[in-house]
């Protein structure tokens, strides 16, 4: 049974800190999840100020129309995919905005709901964030031969034991399907040695990880969502990110270092042929992180890491 959604925003007072809402302004919670920092904003930036609440998950959408009820028509909540961020906005008759927020992963409440599959202890498989999702992971593990699933554990997991775990995966599917989380868990405790089990994180948190990805396509989503986002942002609008592990952070900190950048022209060219201007103005030197108040009051805060960038 699905439990009650819950949403506890990380990072809460450095968002508002870099986000700066302001009365006037309108805002975006591209992955809007509870309504936790949609409120937050709201709060902050006083009377007048207009927040857009995209979301994929209809669980999330509802938790958050809730959550945001008092706020009356100050408030739109969009089903959708932040990496369309654009289309949105158009649908809905916005042209520039003052701020953008993706706080990306999977929440708390997909994780805790074992119907949903995220979890190692999950009844199913499913790992969808939202049912705009065709495959789900099961489909994934059932389907792609031995090599892409190497890929995806490598790539998306940077699992060391991605060649054994997709090994053992086809073997046992030779058997009987992997449909269960915990017979995925099975799977992968034979595939990694003994000695690289002891001590670390739980041995199926990469290959989960990156199932996970690759079922959400996350990772092309996000490069999708950071380009429209800056499309839309309004001059000195704030786009405020946070990543929950290091192929987000990657992305997200090679994206505002390119777009912080005037000419790319070769060293040797004698002028500057490209045109190329700076849109973004890097706020965040390295990633805000939580303190360890919040991390020992929220766990889950531990790896969230923020970056912030201002439109130029």
């Amino acid at each position: 049974m699905s439990k009650a959604f819950e949403h506890v925003p990380v990072l809460k007072e450095q968002v508002a800190a870099y986000l700066n809402p302001r009365p006037d302004g309108v805002y975006v919670d591209g992955t809007v999840g509870g309504g936790g920092h949609a409120e937050l904003v709201l709060e902050r930036a006083g009377a007048g100020a207009r927040l857009v609440g995209i979301d994929r998950d209809p669980e999330a959408l509802a938790a958050a129309a809730r959550r945001l009820a008092r706020f009356g028509d100050r408030v739109t909540l969009v089903p959708g995919n932040f990496r369309r961020i654009g289309d949105v906005l158009d649908r809905i008759g916005v042209d520039f905005v003052d701020g953008v927020l993706f706080d990306l992963g999977v929440s708390s409440h997909q994780l805790d709901d074992l119907d949903r599959g995220f979890s190692y202890r999950g009844a199913r498989l499913d790992m969808r964030m939202g049912p705009d999702t065709a495959k789900t992971a099961a489909d994934l593990l059932a389907e792609l031969d031995e090599a892409e699933l190497e890929r995806i554990l490598r790539e998306y997991g940077e699992e060391r034991w991605a060649a054994r775990i997709a090994r053992f995966i086809v073997e046992r599917r030779k058997v009987r399907p992997i449909e269960d989380a915990r017979d995925l868990v099975d799977v992968i405790k034979a595939a990694v040695p003994a000695g690289a089990r002891r001590g670390g994180p739980h041995p199926a948190r990469r290959t989960f990880q990156a199932l996970r990805i690759a079922v959400n396509d996350e990772l092309e989503a996000l490069r999708e969502g950071l380009a429209g986002a800056v499309e839309r942002l309004a001059n000195k609008g704030r786009l405020v990110v946070i990543s929950f592990h290091s192929l987000e952070d990657r992305i997200v900190k090679t994206f505002f270092r390119d777009e912080s950048k005037a000419c790319e022209c070769p060293p040797e060219a004698p002028v500057c042929v490209c045109g190329k201007k700076p849109r973004l103005r890097v706020l965040t030197r390295k990633p805000v992180t939580a303190s360890d108040q919040e991390v020992a009051e929220n766990p889950r805060s531990r790896s969230a890491k923020l970056r912030a960038a201002e439109r130029v």
